[in-house]
């Protein structure tokens, strides 16, 4: 069988998920980026068969593909707790630990995770590895002001910290803040420990470590075939 592209496996994942684990009558968490784009619209076709769904967005951008298509979106505020959060991540080790936040909205994915009783993650094989910090900058969302103070900081925790750009002007975020790429040379170690550590760092929102908090990964391979690791 030939292999198949990025984005075919990003669809294959994300509907995959959708059908194992959305129900109807749910709360459902809308994760952001281009998986959870074919999982949004996955939704989208249940609805338009009569599911009862209510959904959580992750973002602005979410929230407005998912309203483009039908879907009834809901404030956190105003639900108990969502049933099930489908999401991308950037990187997913075998412990179902992940790096998220590449795609600038860590912050909201992770209040609305803790929300969820279940975190369940969409990926392409190429996310897989070994050690959590091996292939992408790991995220830390910080606030605007003494932004370079906090840099420092994040420094003094043994990364490399880069301000993220968008054209000209730095990124930010659907919360209003900068988000700096923090690159470890040779991944990251004890992983809760150093959650902890960034999140501790005066000027530091949030960091785009999610360590135990995945109850499933759902990851398309290039030959097309889809497992779920639980």
């Amino acid at each position: 069988m030939a292999e198949i592209d990025q984005n075919q496996m990003k669809k294959l994942a994300g509907e995959k998920a959708v059908e194992e684990f959305v129900k109807d009558g749910m709360t459902v968490g809308l994760g952001t980026g281009s998986t959870a784009y074919y999982v949004i619209l996955k939704v989208a076709e249940l609805v338009k068969k009569g599911y009862n769904l209510k959904c959580v967005a992750t973002s602005i951008a979410s929230e407005r593909l998912a309203l483009e298509n039908g879907i009834t979106i809901v404030d956190l505020n105003d639900v108990d707790y969502v049933d099930v959060t489908i999401d991308g991540a950037d990187e997913v080790d075998p412990k179902m630990n992940l790096i998220k936040g590449l795609g600038g909205a860590l912050l909201r994915e992770k209040i609305v995770a803790a929300a969820s009783l279940q975190e369940v993650i969409v990926v392409d094989e190429s996310k897989l590895v070994e050690k959590i910090g091996t292939k992408v900058s790991l995220p830390v969302e910080v606030l605007q002001f003494g932004h370079v103070r906090t840099a420092y900081g994040l420094k003094r925790q043994g990364c490399e910290p880069v301000l993220r750009m968008k054209g000209n002007e730095p990124f930010v975020t659907d919360g209003g803040n900068y988000i700096y790429d923090c690159r470890f040379e040779n991944g990251i170690d004890y992983l809760s420990f150093k959650e902890s550590a960034l999140d501790a760092i005066p000027g530091v929102v949030e960091c785009g470590l999610f360590i135990n908090m995945t109850a499933a990964v759902v990851v398309a391979h290039k030959d097309g075939t889809v497992e779920i690791r639980q």
